[in-house]
């Protein structure tokens, strides 16, 4: 019987110690605008940190702003940032499979203008949250969300660094790189066939002729999309990643 109490105390106090990674993190969803489209975003933060901290704007795959990204906004609460995940596409507007994703995302592949003015929109939103420090932001963003974080990059928009997972690098105007005024850092998959390597070429070429502070992690066996739970997901490309994604934001919110 002292056993069985012992192990039910045991495990009581493990739950306890657990609960306060989780237990400070505020989430709501967040609507605002973008010419007269209503959009729904979402953020999170810990309650339990005092003042400002930086702000990360955390831009949705294909599909839509789904319980993915908002899981990735709830990490990053936990680590000391205030994050805002993005709705690209509208409220309630959310794909029911690839086909319907497609669809949505070629509106704003083939509309770079809007792809950007919706990403400016979202990032807005980040900096009116009360605990933004506005000196210090960052944008990621997976796979049509790589794109569109890159897109806010070239806009010109003051982030200090940009993070794409498995996401699209072409533009159809590399010229806007000499916008850009952060770092970048792409987290590719070497088996990715979704972005072919003269896209990766392309990409190398347009950051290093504006100048700008880039690398890129290529993951070995990695596909397109392998963060994501499913056939394509790459559990050392996924921590890995993320792991590097901490490392770079260390470094630019640190000055």
């Amino acid at each position: 019987m002292k056993t069985i109490i012992s192990i039910a105390v045991a495990l009581t106090l493990l739950f306890v110690s657990a609960a306060p990674a989780w237990a400070d993190i505020v989430t709501r969803t967040v609507e605002y605008e973008h010419d007269g489209t209503v959009l729904e975003g979402f953020v999170a933060y810990d309650d339990s940190i005092k003042g400002k901290r930086p702000g990360v704007v955390v831009v949705h795959q294909w599909k839509g702003l789904t319980d993915y990204e908002k899981m990735r906004a709830r990490k990053l609460a936990a680590l000391g940032y205030i994050a805002f995940a993005a709705d690209i596409y509208g409220k309630g507007v959310r794909a029911s499979d690839n086909d319907e994703a497609k669809q949505l995302a070629t509106v704003f592949y083939k509309d770079r203008t809007l792809m950007r003015a919706r990403v400016n929109a979202a990032y807005d939103e980040l900096k009116k949250q009360k605990f933004t420090d506005t000196s210090k932001t960052a944008v990621m963003g997976y796979c049509f969300g790589g794109s569109v974080a890159l897109e806010l990059a070239r806009s010109g928009a003051d982030v200090l660094g940009t993070v794409t997972f498995h996401g699209g690098l072409s533009t159809p105007t590399p010229e806007d790189a000499k916008n850009i005024k952060g770092k970048v850092l792409a987290l590719h998959g070497a088996a990715d066939r979704v972005v072919p390597p003269e896209h990766v070429a392309a990409f190398h070429e347009e950051m290093t002729s504006a100048g700008v502070d880039w690398y890129m992690v290529t993951y070995a066996y990695a596909r397109h999309a392998f963060t994501h739970k499913g056939p394509r997901y790459n559990e050392p490309a996924d921590l890995r990643s993320w792991e590097e994604m901490q490392d770079f934001f260390k470094e630019i919110f640190s000055r």
